[in-house]
């Protein structure tokens, strides 16, 4: 009989069945196996008058998977459980234990990442599940059933919203404050006053050593009156600084680096990092390329940075060589293993690239260049600062030279950095230097810009909220459920959006709230370390919550859909206006019984003479809702915009001007109409 090892992931399965050799067999639970039933009161699938007990079945279409893992723990003399090494990972070798009826002859083993000598490190060094973390994820699980089922029927009823959720009621809440912060900002005027001289600019700072604030032209003007051409040269300051280098990723800053850098959204980055972690074949071996990808954690092992204190001597010099980046620890961070880094520094992003796809070697490139550059030494820079001196007014500029680039060796094409270069000062024969200019200029203060992907999660891990590993699917599941629509990368609130958060913040203030839902994530963390009762904390939330649904499905004031008129052809009921995630719609007042919706009269309007044939550009809409321009001949003709056609031809080129955000331009050249 061989010894079973049950991992999650099929691919995982295959490359570590290859480190362990014949007498072990590895299989795939595909995943969570169970989940938490939708039946009992309200369909919990939790016995909320029995301390919570909840009651797991198998999740859909996966009966025939337990069945053939049952049969493989019959047939072998060891089981062990290796999936991943989270709490979410505890819990589903937790589940595997129970359902699989696995009695003593099991381990728990966990791996960071999947290379054979890792593999077989943890295979020899074995631990039993860990109760505690078991806990914390059963209860975040009963947690976010409760009020995910509770608040989502009352949103149906009332709102005409899909659902709500713990954290996702949250950052849709965050995502409405801001759009209201936006409109009721009332932007402020100023005024800046710079010195353009012939190799530099200098701004206005102070008067008479008070800084100065121009708050009109006309104040602006007075200043100016003042002023002459010659300004004094007062200070010269110069200062060596140094910049260091970023530690390696962990899960959010990940995703928000790639949102950035290489513009993929937080779900694309994850399904990507997961294939990377379970295992690419690479010629003549199958091994994982990166350290696991779902941690809180910037810790790097002792054997990482001595081979990569290796590598970067041989191949940058011994001065490149820096220090580890020891980082504070988050009062919800979760440090149960390393950061997320390449399993060899010596794989590097060209040696693996004919093995990956295009996205993989981009996503690789990006955190094997982040964890090489983690470990290198700070770029020195030498900085000057200058002060002209002009009536009383003091003008500052300040410049750096790049002495020594060290971390931005190699990071410099995922950081801006621009040196402003001044000139000698020494070299000028006098104190005085001459200004070609002095220029005046308006600017008005400008609100909190709207969230995007990449800012949403800082803001979100920043409050402690949520986790890590949940971020793109909350993010998903705001979009999905039409609460937001994405406009320049930036999310805006629908109107549904805004009426559920209304509603909710109506009712539910002390609890769909940040102070709360960061507050429930130390509890959770408290239950994994064994320093608080998880069945207590259940008691104290649901004995808060549930009487606020019982409130509000009764005083909850439904909101009424607006009536075309019309009578639905199928049961004779009302015709109404909806909103749905890709806008409004009409269907029956009479839904669910009847699910009549009227469909929309396709107008195909004419934008423009296609440029590739003989067709129309008529405005099209994608399976996702977003608009696009596309030509009349398709699939014939292939012609496709996201860019709306004006209908003229550019006068440089000859081909579509398209309208590309406040501007006119051109798809072909760089023309762009004058306004």
């Amino acid at each position: 009989m061989k010894k079973l090892v049950i991992v999650e992931s099929p691919a995982k399965s295959k490359t570590i069945e290859k480190y362990l050799g014949s007498d072990y067999k590895v299989v795939s639970s595909k995943g969570h196996i169970r989940d938490l039933a939708t039946s009992g009161k309200f369909g919990l699938g939790v016995d909320i008058d029995n301390d919570f007990k909840p009651n797991y079945i198998p999740i859909k279409g996966k009966t025939k998977d337990i069945n053939a893992l049952k049969k493989d723990v019959l047939n072998s003399e060891f089981i062990y459980l290796a999936t991943d090494p989270d709490r979410e990972g505890e819990a589903i070798s937790w589940h595997l234990k129970d359902a699989l009826d696995i009695n003593d002859n099991y381990s728990r083993v966990v791996f960071n990442e999947i290379t054979k000598d890792v593999v077989i490190e943890a295979i020899n060094n074995p631990r039993k599940i860990d109760d505690n973390l078991v806990k914390s994820q059963e209860t975040r699980r009963i947690l976010d059933r409760i009020i995910g089922f509770r608040l989502s029927k009352l949103m149906q009823s009332k709102t005409g919203g899909k659902s709500a959720g713990r954290v996702q009621s949250v950052a849709l809440k965050l995502i409405v404050d801001r759009e209201r912060e936006i409109e009721a900002f009332i932007p402020t005027e100023y005024w800046t006053i710079t010195a353009d001289f012939k190799d530099f600019k200098a701004d206005l700072e102070k008067y008479h050593g008070k800084k100065i604030e121009i708050g009109s032209e006309i104040e602006a003007n007075e200043i100016l009156d003042k002023l002459s051409n010659a300004f004094k040269l007062d200070d010269i300051k110069q200062n060596d600084t140094a910049k260091n280098a970023k530690p390696v990723f962990k899960t959010s800053t990940l995703q928000r680096m790639a949102a950035n850098k290489i513009n993929f959204a937080p779900s694309k980055t994850m399904r990507i990092a997961q294939k990377l972690y379970e295992g690419v074949d690479i010629g003549s071996e199958t091994v994982g390329l990166i350290t696991y990808m779902r941690t809180d954690s910037e810790r790097v092992s002792n054997v990482f940075v001595a081979e990569t204190y290796e590598y970067i001597k041989k191949n940058y010099g011994p001065e490149y060589i820096g220090s580890v980046k020891v980082s504070k620890k988050d009062k919800n961070m979760q440090d149960a293993h390393e950061g997320i880094r390449p399993t060899s520094i010596y794989r590097t992003p060209e040696s693996v690239k004919k093995y990956l796809s295009n996205d993989e070697y981009k996503l690789y490139n990006l955190i094997y260049i982040r964890a090489l550059s983690s470990l290198m030494a700070s770029a020195k820079f030498l900085t000057t600062s200058v002060i002209l001196e002009n009536n009383g007014y003091t003008f500052k500029t300040t410049g750096s030279i790049l002495k020594f680039d060290g971390y931005l060796k190699v990071y410099a094409a995922y950081e801006e950095q621009t040196d402003t270069i001044l000139p000698d000062f020494k070299n000028y024969k006098s104190n005085t230097i001459i200004a070609n200019a002095i220029l005046k200029e308006q600017h008005f203060t400008k609100p909190l810009p709207r969230y995007t992907e990449s800012s949403l999660i800082k803001e979100l891990e920043n409050l402690g909220i949520g986790r890590p590993s949940t971020y793109s699917t909350i993010l998903s599941t705001i979009k999905d459920r039409g609460y937001v629509l994405i406009d320049d990368k930036k999310f805006v609130p629908t109107e549904v959006g805004i009426e559920t958060t209304d509603k909710l913040q109506e009712f539910f203030s002390d609890i769909v709230n940040v102070e709360y839902t960061s507050a429930m994530e130390t509890d959770l963390d408290k239950i994994a370390e064994n320093d608080a009762d998880n069945i207590k904390i259940l008691h104290e939330f649901y004995d808060k919550f549930e009487p606020m649904v019982e409130e509000a499905f009764t005083k909850m004031e439904k909101k009424e859909a607006e009536k075309t008129g019309e009578l639905c052809p199928e049961c004779g009921s009302d015709l109404v206006i909806r909103n749905g995630r890709y806008g409004k719609f009409i269907a029956c007042s009479n839904y669910p019984t009847c699910k009549y919706i009227k469909k929309e009269e396709k107008q195909n309007i004419e934008l423009a003479d296609c440029p590739k044939c003989d067709g129309k550009i008529l405005e099209k809409r994608t399976r996702k809702g977003k608009f696009f321009y596309g030509c009349s001949n398709y699939p014939k003709c292939d012609f496709a915009s996201w860019y709306k056609p004006t209908g003229d031809k550019c006068p440089k080129c000859n081909n579509l001007l398209v309208e590309k955000k406040d501007k006119i331009v051109c798809m072909n050249c760089d023309y762009e109409k004058e306004e």
